[in-house]
């Protein structure tokens, strides 16, 4: 197989979910299928095993769980990707795998081809955000709207973001791509991306997924 095939861990305990998962890995030409894991020891002990590039992670696993095994996974040094695949959606879920290091959050009810586009993103370490996540994280957010907005000023402050740059992250949060920023903005692809460069500077961060976790739980975002 070619070495620049995307190598992939499934680790998920339902034997239907994990075979329907296999079958789109399986028949999507710039993947390769490494191993398939039942529970979330296994998960770990075999992402150690085979390192591969995305690991497909459930939450609700037998003997740990998918945040736990994520942990383990990060703190091992593994350079491995983390993609949640899960029909858990509560805000508590979400924050926690993320703060445990998972690249991306993904519904189980998402479509083939949005499955393979998260795979391919979180592999090249640019993370992914369901926009259905990123819509449900916000509800709750905005429930806390008038008692953080002293502390959302701060922040703003304290990061130096400007007001259009607060416009553009918003728009992160929501899950829009470069390209759809940039014509709801109506400014060019370069101007666009500049902005998330420097968002992405002011908040000391690496990817668009850990900036929209900071936007949501710092209320740097809105609405």
């Amino acid at each position: 197989m070619s070495n620049d095939k995307i190598k992939i861990l499934i680790v998920e305990d339902h034997m239907v979910a994990r075979m329907g998962i296999a079958i789109v890995v399986e028949n999507t030409p710039q993947f390769e299928l490494l191993g398939q894991a039942q529970d979330g020891q296994e998960g770990v002990n075999l992402a150690l095993k085979l390192n591969p590039d995305v690991i497909l992670m459930d939450i609700g696993l037998p003997k740990i769980d998918g945040i736990e095994a994520t942990r383990r996974i990060k703190e091992a040094g593994l350079n491995s990707s983390v993609l949640m695949f899960t029909s858990r959606d509560s805000n508590e879920d979400v924050f926690a795998a993320l703060k445990a290091g998972a690249d991306g959050y993904i519904m189980k009810g998402s479509n083939e081809q949005t499955l393979i586009n998260a795979i391919e993103a979180v592999s090249q370490k640019a993370g992914w955000l369901d926009p259905q996540i990123a819509r449900i994280v916000l509800s709750g957010i905005n429930e806390q709207k008038e008692s953080q907005q002293d502390k959302s000023k701060s922040a703003n402050n304290k990061y130096g973001l400007t007001k259009k740059e607060l416009e553009v992250l918003s728009l992160i949060v929501e899950g829009l791509s470069n390209q759809e920023i940039a014509q709801k903005l109506v400014v060019s692809l370069s101007t666009t991306k500049a902005h998330v460069h420097s968002i992405l500077q002011k908040l000391y961060l690496t990817d668009r997924t850990k900036a929209a976790v900071t936007a949501i739980k710092e209320g740097l975002v809105q609405r």
